[in-house]
């Protein structure tokens, strides 16, 4: 007999024992689950991804993605088996992540935080770095500081900058305080943040100037004659120093276009934005050009830029196939390889399927539910591989709305204003019609075979409740989906496997991560912030790079201005929506 099968006879021998004698049964059933996850816990494959994750976000990040991320959250890799392009990392026959149990490893705030500079507006990761955006922070700085530091002045209100940090063994610091090379009042860089790899784009949605060409290098246009017409800054990393490499204008910027209201990154391929757009186009414009027609009020765009060496170009302008006044599309975009993810999220439609192809329902009776694009490249032109709709579409759904994350061949989608009072997952292709629960929200899963598009889980917060808004942002790496609800409300202060019902810290927010085994998602973890205080909203922007997740709590009120690393963070109170962000791994 070998020593494992003798001790598997031992565990059985045990397990029986504790759940024969006694009277309190089911404690001793709880001794024994820590052991038992242990024997259970496996390695997943991961039979779709090609590498990192790519989030975008409009009001977050990207990711996510957001990423944002979004990423957010920020990228793509080329196959495993080979040296991902975006990361420097090598990976052989990469599988997914295993069942292991997430903790923090740090508390990340502003080295000058002041009063509602709103730092984890939007955050990106990839690898050993992650970036944190501070909206509202105030300098009148036009270059970048590499190292620890950053400004005190407050001349140049809502400017925005970004905060590198990088991390070494288990411990985080600050590489550098990224700035506009023509950091303006209200430009608000870092409304939208991705990165892959070492480099970064970020979307200022309310920079003004009317430039309609792109400036590779550290330049950027001073002119403010088109009021919140938007830009996105590329910035890369060499060694340990960061420069700016191009600042992207649109060929047909307007004023309140908001282009670069959501921006994604995947190696040399970014997407922005522009979900303002008045453009009346239905095709696809591959190369530089894009309509200056107006008649089409906030039917919104994407912009699709490439780069060859140090030098980057617009390769497409993408419209809905369907588009109409006021659709948003382009309030959320992500990139992963050749796929492009682009949300209409006031698009009208009831249908309830998926439509693979270049065609889209005209239909306008289901108002404001949202869409979500699929565009795919061939050689250096785009089509219009899908469109996507939710099995459940209602009115203010907004499919898309926020969130959106996309990582190889699967879709995760947030609706934050979906109504259901369902409180589990379904795996399959259907949802919940109810809507009892106003703006509890939910998430919704896709996934590529081939061309063709299909769903594959509904995912809902086990103790989702009105206005929670979970969706609110998504994150995906390999098999690993994280949603946040920014809305939650219980006060609990750790990681568990269990939500809590507790409604006494409002608007504190939580994390929800769910894995995939075979083609059936479940939730692991149920992530909250040591120091959870009503408000936060914890979970306002989202990342997830492989076992690193960072969260962004934009309104956190601590005055902290240095990082902790480990599981503890300030309870102080003292200086309003000066904003942090938290960093879980996984082991």
């Amino acid at each position: 007999m070998t020593l494992a099968s003798l001790g598997r006879i031992l565990f059985l021998l045990g397990c029986f024992f504790l759940l024969s004698c006694g009277k309190n049964k089911k404690d001793n059933l709880f001794l024994l689950f820590p052991f038992l996850i242990s024997q259970n816990s496996s390695s997943v494959a991961s039979p779709n991804s090609t590498g990192e994750t790519t989030n975008s976000t409009g009001e977050t990040s990207g990711n996510s993605g957001a990423n944002s991320s979004n990423s957010s959250n920020s990228s793509n890799s080329s196959n495993s088996s080979t040296t991902n392009s975006n990361s420097g990392v090598t990976s052989t026959a990469e599988t997914a992540n295993t069942l292991g149990s997430w903790s923090m490893q740090a508390y990340v705030k502003a080295p000058i935080g002041d009063i509602s500079d709103q730092f984890g507006w939007s955050v990106a990761a990839s690898g050993d770095t992650i970036v944190v955006a501070a909206l509202e922070e105030d300098s009148n700085q036009t270059t970048i500081t590499n190292g620890n530091s950053a400004s005190a002045d407050n001349s140049a209100a809502l400017s925005g900058a970004l905060y590198v940090f990088i991390r070494s063994g288990n411990s985080w610091s600050m590489q550098a305080y990224i700035k506009a090379s023509n950091a303006g009042q209200d430009d608000q860089l870092g409304w939208s943040l991705s990165m892959s790899g070492d480099t970064i784009v970020a979307g200022a949605r309310g920079e003004d100037s009317n430039q309609t060409t792109i400036i590779n290098g550290s330049g950027a246009s001073t002119n403010n004659s088109a009021n919140d017409g938007g830009a996105a800054y590329v910035f890369v990393r060499s060694g340990t120093s960061w420069s700016q490499q191009a600042y992207l204008k649109p060929p047909n910027i307007d004023g309140n276009d908001q282009y670069g209201y959501s921006a994604a990154i995947s190696g040399d391929t970014i997407v922005i934005g522009t979900h303002q757009e008045d453009s009346n186009l239905t095709t696809i414009t591959n190369g530089s050009t894009a309509s200056a027609d107006n008649s089409l009020f906030n039917s919104g765009a994407a912009y699709v830029y490439v780069r060859s060496g140090s030098n980057w170009s617009q390769q497409a302008f993408l419209k809905a196939s369907n588009a109409e006044a006021s659709d948003a599309f382009g309030f959320t975009v992500a990139v992963n390889g050749n796929l492009i993810a682009v949300a209409a999220i006031n698009e009208d439609s009831d249908q309830i399927t998926i439509t693979n192809g270049s065609s889209a329902s005209s239909n306008n009776s289901s108002l404001n539910s949202g869409a979500v694009y699929i565009f795919s490249r061939s050689g250096s032109n785009w089509s219009q591989e899908a469109y996507i709709k939710s099995p459940n579409p209602d009115n203010s759904d907004q499919l898309g709305r926020a969130a959106l994350a996309l990582d190889g061949n699967t879709l995760a989608v947030g609706a934050l204003s979906e109504d259901s009072n369902q409180t589990t997952i379904t795996n399959g292709v259907s949802a919940s019609a109810d809507n009892s629960l106003n703006s509890s929200g939910a998430a919704y899963v896709f996934v590529r075979n081939g061309a063709v598009w299909s769903m594959q889980a509904f995912l809902k917060a086990p103790n989702a409740e009105a206005d929670d808004q979970f969706g609110f942002s998504v994150a995906l790496s390999l098999d690993t989906i994280a949603v946040s609800a920014n809305l939650e409300d219980s006060n609990q202060t750790t990681i568990s496997t269990v939500a809590s019902s507790n409604n006494s810290g409002i608007s504190s927010g939580a994390v929800y991560v769910f894995i995939r085994s075979g083609n059936s998602w479940s939730m692991q973890a149920y992530v909250k912030a040591p120091n959870a205080g009503g408000g936060d909203q914890f979970g306002y922007s989202l990342a997830l790079h492989r076992d690193t997740m960072l969260v962004g709590a934009y309104t956190e009120d601590s005055n902290q201005t240095t990082i902790t690393n480990g599981t503890t963070a300030s309870t102080d109170n003292s200086r309003g929506d000066s904003g942090a962000a938290y960093v879980f791994f996984r082991q």
